[in-house]
């Protein structure tokens, strides 16, 4: 048996962390989509405001597999 995925980019932010957005992401994906197998981080950025972090953001190239 084969499957088909799909990959889709999505971006998602915090006030906490990299690891809280990239978590905030994959969570959200996953109420939408079905299947979601997996993702790659494929940016990260940060806001800055007086020289300290207030927002960390990611991109996200997210992986789901097709229904049959």
């Amino acid at each position: 048996m084969s499957s088909v995925a799909r990959v889709t980019t999505i971006t998602a932010r915090s006030e906490t962390s990299f690891e809280d957005a990239i978590r905030t992401g994959i969570e959200r994906a996953s109420a939408t989509l079905r299947n979601v197998e997996g993702a790659w981080v494929k940016e990260q950025k940060v806001d800055v405001d007086n020289g300290t972090v207030r927002t960390w953001h990611v991109t996200l190239e997210v992986t789901f597999v097709l229904d049959d």
